[in-house]
């Protein structure tokens, strides 16, 4: 483009063109060489690191090499080995030897591991900087320990191998609807019926399930009234329920309801989903079956809900090799599709309570071969571990941010927070923990996948003065104010943006994000 425009400026010229190297250039263009430009001012500086350390081992070498130190450096048999160097340092075929007087160890190892040229390394990567230079007996061993206690490294370092607690089947329920889970799903597209939510009941012996459509705001007695109509009212009451931690099941409305009832409440542990993993299991399924009829049929998802409900029912589950409809009524139910069995039949009650039995004995050894299946695969990404009363172990945290959309804070927060005491085992795989005054509103039981033992010192506590975790041990970072706005302009439509300024641990940070999210989780920054 350059030549171009130089061609229409010359082409009214008579002239002729030469080429002229550059290495033949002697004299160079005065154009373009301005002398109003200072000389270029080059410093050179050399940094230069000072340690009292060789000084320091030389000092402890002296004092370590006397005959009655021997036993305790561990050196009767490598004594003959040790050469002295021209600058007074005792080495041993090359590397220099560091006793465990003075202090000296600990002193190379804080440099090693600590500092700021190394930056906390792993135990293979600090033992092979450090084997080719210096020596002394065990000194693998001593940097393995010494790196499991560093609190630092507890705190930050991700986990990279399998993780902790072996799977616990519950046990086989003997009847139908003795024993059920339930869950909520929510978030869900509010409809014209106002329901944004699912309560999701599952019977564990024949699978069966029930899809309650309800608002998100229910109280636990609204709840209560549903439970009698919906599933009491069916199937009688439950023996047993298992459930997350949602606080309308952890209420003291809830608990006495189901005390009167007399059905028994199993909770799971902190923030472990596992627990109900039946439940979690069947939501997938619901909702895969509701995105494929909002795509296919269109409107609101809560009209669908009764014929998905039908569907899963009468669908066949691999668990008990039928469909829950067959093993909770005796025969799958009427189809357009499956019409096989329609027909009067007559059946002596003798013979219904035999089959009915024997497709229940059927059923619950079907159950435990898929346990069984299921603890085998499980465990083969698994690896046990036992803690003992008073242990110290750090707890995992997770960095979070009240906005969704454009979160970006959080990547830099410590994984584990603690060390914490073990109060106490709850079952095989759940332990209870000593948690401080700031997490008292956290329930204490946490399963083994949540836990790291900590072999640091007693004293190194990490203060939580600063920290602000939410009941689901996130980090909560807030806003402090809005400092700009912008309008952020997409193919197809504009997003209003806000500059926010974050308070977290580590001081501030500005942030730009949506102004609609912003005004939906802080008002109170916008005066409403």
């Amino acid at each position: 483009m350059r030549q171009r425009r130089w061609l229409e400026t010359i082409k009214d010229y008579d002239c002729e063109i030469h080429y002229h190297p550059g290495k033949a250039n002697v004299v160079a263009d005065a154009l373009s060489r301005k002398g109003d430009y200072a000389p270029i001012r080059v410093r050179s500086m050399q940094l230069v690191v000072t340690s009292n350390l060789i000084a320091r081992i030389k000092e402890a070498q002296t004092e370590a090499v006397k005959e009655e130190n021997w036993k305790k450096e561990r050196i009767v048999g490598q004594v003959k080995d040790l050469v002295d160097e021209e600058s007074g340092i005792k080495t041993r075929f090359g590397r220099v030897w560091v006793p465990n007087s003075c202090d000296v160890r600990n002193m190379l190892l804080d440099e090693a591991h600590k500092s700021r040229y190394t930056v906390h390394p792993g135990a293979t990567k600090m033992y092979n900087d450090l084997k080719a230079n210096y020596w002394w007996p065990g000194m693998k061993r001593d940097i393995v320990k010494y790196v499991e206690r560093c609190l630092t490294c507890l705190q930050v370092k991700a986990e990279h191998q399998r993780p902790y607690g072996k799977l616990q089947p519950l046990e086989i329920p003997v009847w139908k609807w003795e024993h059920v889970t339930m869950d909520l799903v929510t978030k869900l597209p509010r409809t014209a019926r106002n329901h944004d939510a699912i309560w999701v009941i599952v019977d564990r012996l024949t699978k069966s399930a029930h899809f309650l459509p309800i608002r998100e705001k229910y109280s636990s007695e609204k709840l209560a009234d549903i439970y009698i109509d919906e599933i009491v009212s069916r199937h009688g009451v439950p023996v047993s329920i298992v459930s997350d931690r949602d606080t309308r099941f952890t209420s003291e409305f809830w608990q006495g309801f189901q005390e009167e009832m007399g059905s028994r409440l199993h909770l799971s542990t902190a923030y472990h989903p596992q627990t109900d993993g039946q439940s979690e299991r069947t939501i997938q399924t619901l909702e895969d079956m509701l995105r494929a009829c909002v795509i296919d049929f269109g409107g609101n998802w809560d009209r669908h809900l009764p014929l998905v409900e039908f569907a899963y029912n009468n669908s066949y589950h691999s668990s008990i090799g039928m469909p829950p409809f067959e093993m909770l009524y005796g025969r799958k139910c009427r189809t357009p599709v499956c019409w096989g069995e329609v027909g009067q039949r007559e059946l002596s009650s003798r013979e219904v309570v035999r089959e009915t039995s024997a497709k229940i004995d059927i059923v619950r050894a079907r159950l435990k071969a898929a346990q069984d299946r299921q603890k085998s695969y499980a465990d083969k990404r698994r690896r046990p571990i036992e803690f003992q009363e008073g242990d110290y172990v750090m707890l995992k945290v997770s960095p979070w941010k009240g906005v969704i959309r454009f979160r970006k804070r959080g990547k830099l927060s410590p994984r584990f927070i603690g060390p914490f005491k073990i109060l106490a085992r709850v079952g095989k795989v759940a332990y209870q923990l000593e948690l401080p005054e700031e997490l008292s509103g956290i329930h204490n039981t946490f399963h083994v996948s949540y836990l790291r033992k900590c072999l640091a010192d007693e004293s190194a506590y990490v203060p939580l003065d600063d920290l602000v975790i939410d009941d689901k041990l996130n980090y909560v970072e807030r806003p402090i104010a809005i400092l700009d706005r912008n309008v952020k302009r997409l193919r197809n439509k504009e997003v209003n943006q806000v500059k926010v300024q974050w308070e977290h641990r580590k001081g501030s940070d500005l942030t730009w994000e949506s102004e609609e999210e912003m005004q939906r989780y802080y008002p109170h920054l916008f005066g409403m």
